[in-house]
């Protein structure tokens, strides 16, 4: 695939260089990429791999049409679900627990993979400049994004999966658009018909594998701005005009309906608000992602082994155009740089094809959406083309446009530095890939490197309890819940490094905490319901049921959980748990009716049943059920989406029924072994 224009004159190239080198280093770089990651693969899951990865054994192995269609229709994130991510975690495991090395493996085969996409990409566009040594600049562009330290965050991360995935049909978009353009400018046939077929099929999986797949579109508009519509314009025949139609319909049109609908989300957010879960406005973000946006122009620039890591929970949000002062600065090196990629884009193509590509990559996760500030994992798709400029330079044989006027010794540098610069980034990536592969190391380091957030400091005293070093850990969380007294994951580690250290906890310090904290999540409810029921097993000095009593009335109390169903439904399930702790089953079982109305879904009622069967109290338990059955009409429906989806596909397959038919056989069954209630 390439551009079908006139080469450059035989004085200023190396024509007869072998067409096979620029794939053969590309075989070494992408070589050396697998040898540089083959450290990490022996690390372990991490924290979002937790919430997203068990779907795969919560409906038991997915070895079936009926358990498959359950898992891949289970995804919670955006309004798709992301299927096309759940169903490519099914190449490493049909169940759960699972290994962590095959989903690591496989993540790197995608990165290769994206990889030789874009260098395919970038060896069209480079024909299509007239570039000399069009197919090595292009070799060399894909592997220095390839080599890049920045992206062991996302690679070895497994869950992130989900961001490589859009970066894989947006190259692959790519590339059937730009080879359908050709056609069409070249009087071929079929031309409108692949470009088309190629941004919508692709645009569409890569929605299925994250919404960031929307941007397809976007970064089409960019190369086709930057770099095709002036060295390779359209010819005014009736294919050219046919594709003209097709590019407005199909890129432009959606190109302006996204950037129509993050402006009316910007709107609202500013109008409305955007929650309390977050600690800064929508207006703050806005002002705080340019400098965001340097940050991670200076790591992709200035590669390091080690960088914040997956810890970003303590970058400070812009409050003012001067507070802090770079907030300005940053806005105006922003604009600054699109307003010369747009006006030099006809003198200096690639660069500014990689700038513009750059922000418009950053268009759904940097701007008006409420998501967290910052993230590696963001650049993934936004840098492919970044290096390809300096690829284009460092590659140019003498006496061609790009090396003008240059003394032979600067040539010689060049062409080292094309050398060089692949194995510096191996090794960058290689000593990083390493700590990836020492949980232990790595979790210290990021604590180190991120003093002020509270999930790193969390996380480094989780690993030292674990690795017997209770006592540092007491010490680095009593610090962080100093700065940081609203932190519910530091009170909460901390009592559990002081009951591994053989101190009394400070139960009021945690009570304070989740009083005021702004998140509760399932956080809180899932660490106080593994507290009852390790009382007797792990027992503590200080943590007992009135202490747990202390933290359940203190989350009963925070602002926030009374305004969502489900924190409050978190609420009256534990104190039905301590009721039955103290024997009460009558009470537990009104909490539980309770914490079924306050968000009444069939898993909710049928866990509660099952809980109070576990417990002894099966015919409680029933009684529950009866509850259920009689509120069938007013259970929560989910909204638009993959979750109503997922809810039509199990009721079809009356999993729910089923479900509760099964509880019931077994509850009747220990009833009638014996009165069990009464204890």
């Amino acid at each position: 695939m390439g551009c079908n224009v006139a080469s450059p004159s035989p004085g200023r190239t190396k024509a007869s260089l072998p067409k096979t080198l620029p794939v053969l280093g590309f075989a070494v770089i992408a070589a050396l990429a697998a040898i540089a990651y083959a450290p990490g693969l022996s690390g372990g899951f991490l924290f979002d791999d937790f919430a997203n990865l068990p779907a795969l054994g919560a409906f038991g192995p997915v070895d079936n049409a009926t358990t498959f269609w359950r898992y891949l229709t289970s995804g919670h994130a955006d309004p798709t679900g992301r299927p096309l991510a759940l169903l490519t975690f099914l190449i490493d495991a049909r169940n759960w627990p699972a290994d962590p090395e095959p989903f690591k493996r496989t993540n790197l085969i995608l990165h290769l993979l994206n990889g030789c996409l874009l260098a395919f990409v970038l060896s069209h566009l480079g024909t299509c400049l007239r570039a000399p040594r069009a197919a090595f600049a292009a070799a060399l562009g894909a592997g220095l994004w390839l080599l890049h330290p920045l992206f062991l965050s996302t690679t070895l991360y497994i869950v992130q999966r989900e961001a490589m995935l859009p970066a894989t049909c947006i190259l692959l978009g790519m590339i059937g658009y730009l080879h359908g353009r050709e056609r069409a400018r070249t009087g071929r046939p079929w031309g409108v018909a692949l470009a088309g077929v190629s941004i919508v099929t692709f645009t569409l999986l890569g929605v299925l594998a994250k919404a960031s797949g929307a941007l397809l579109p976007a970064l089409v508009a960019v190369v086709e701005f930057a770099v095709l519509d002036t060295a390779v314009p359209l010819p005014r025949t009736d294919a050219g005009r046919r594709f003209r139609r097709a590019h407005l319909l199909l890129v432009v049109a959606p190109t302006l309906l996204l950037l129509g609908w993050l402006v009316f989300t910007g709107v609202r957010g500013v109008a409305f608000g955007i929650g309390a879960e977050r600690p800064w406005t929508l207006g703050q973000r806005l002002l705080t992602e340019p400098r965001v946006l340097l940050d991670y122009l200076v790591l992709l620039w200035l590669p390091r082994p080690y960088s914040r890591g997956l810890f970003n929970d303590a970058y400070t949000a812009s409050s003012g155009l001067l507070e802090p002062p770079t907030t300005l600065i940053a806005l105006a090196v922003v604009a600054g740089v699109i307003g010369v990629a747009v006006h030099q884009r006809r003198r200096h193509p690639a660069a500014a094809a990689a700038a513009l590509f750059f922000f418009a990559g950053h268009l759904m996760e940097s701007t008006t959406i409420p998501l967290e500030l910052y993230f590696e994992h963001r650049n993934y798709v936004a840098a492919l083309p970044m290096f390809w400029p300096l690829a284009l330079w460092l590659c140019a044989p003498p006496g061609s446009r790009a090396a003008q006027l240059e003394a032979p010794t600067l040539t010689l540098l060049r062409h080292g530095l094309a050398l060089v610069l692949p194995l510096l980034l191996a090794g960058l990536t290689y000593v990083g890939a390493e700590l990836w592969g020492n949980t232990t190391e790595q979790a210290l380091l990021w604590a180190a490197r991120n003093p002020d957030s509270p999930r790193a400091q969390a996380y480094a005293a989780q690993i030292e309890v674990t690795r017997g070093h209770p006592r540092n850990a007491v010490a680095r969380l009593r610090s962080a819940l100093a700065a940081n007294p609203d932190e519910i994951q530091i009170a909460f580690n901390l009592i559990d490094a002081e009951c591994a250290a053989g101190t009394r906890p400070d139960i009021q310090a945690a009570a304070r905490a989740l009083r005021s904290a702004r998140v509760l999540g399932r956080l809180a409810y899932d660490w106080l319901g593994e507290r009852l029921v390790s009382l007797q097993r792990r027992p503590c000095s200080g943590v007992d049921l009135d202490a747990i009593e202390t933290l359940v009335d203190a989350m009963a109390a925070n602002e926030h959980a009374k305004t969502s169903g489900g924190r409050q439904q978190d609420v009256l399930n534990l104190q039905g748990r301590l009721a039955l702790a103290r024997g009460d089953g009558a009470a537990t079982l009104q909490y539980f009716n309770s914490a079924f109305d306050a968000d009444p879904t069939p898993s909710t009622a049928l866990q509660q049943a099952a809980f109070l069967g576990s417990m002894g109290y099966p015919a409680l338990g029933l009684q529950h059920l009866d509850y259920f059955a009689a509120a069938r009409a007013r259970l929560r429906q989910p909204g638009f989406g993959m979750r109503w989806v997922h809810a039509r596909l199990l009721e079809h397959q009356a999993y729910w029924d089923g479900e509760a038919r099964r509880l019931r056989g077994i509850l009747l069954a220990d009833v009638h072994q014996g009165p069990t209630d009464a204890r």
